[in-house]
């Protein structure tokens, strides 16, 4: 798990529309990585969709977003497109990107124990350092709170 302030790993994943992307591709960009759950959920919809509307002024603060879940591409692709979201969604279905970030851990729904994400966003910063986390993330806010974190240009 990165520490903050130091490099973080140069993962590399697929997106919803099959490309290979690397976190270094955004070298020069302040970068927002968000984990969620799974796509087309009421949270992680109400996520992504705070996400996108603030998007434009993510760009003029130099930034870039990744949602990560652990969903297929395909499932990613009917997300984003029924969405609209600008931003890129990472398929993580071998979990290496939740595994190197921490983000899996035993949850309990309806009684039943199961490994499940924990809904998280780390900023980074243009060197590829990380900078700044959010662990156990509540929807409400929370993409106004990580756009504040980033300096204004």
């Amino acid at each position: 798990m990165p520490e903050i302030g130091t490099k973080v790993e140069d993962l590399e994943g697929v997106n919803a529309a099959g490309e290979t992307v690397r976190l270094s591709d955004f070298k020069g960009r302040w970068l927002v990585v968000y984990f969620y759950p799974k796509d087309a959920t009421s949270g992680c919809t109400l996520e992504a969709q705070s996400f996108r509307d603030l998007y434009p002024e993510f760009r003029r603060r130099g930034a870039e977003i990744i949602g990560v879940s652990r969903d297929s591409v395909h499932s990613h692709a009917r997300f984003a497109a029924k969405q609209a979201l600008p931003f890129t969604l990472i398929a993580d279905t071998d979990e290496r990107w939740c595994r190197t970030f921490d983000v899996l851990h035993e949850k309990v729904l309806y009684g039943k124990r199961h490994l499940g994400v924990v809904r998280s966003t780390f900023l980074i910063d243009p060197e590829g350092h990380l900078v700044r986390e959010w662990r156990n993330v509540k929807v409400p806010g929370h993409a106004q709170a990580v756009l504040e974190a980033i300096p204004a240009q």
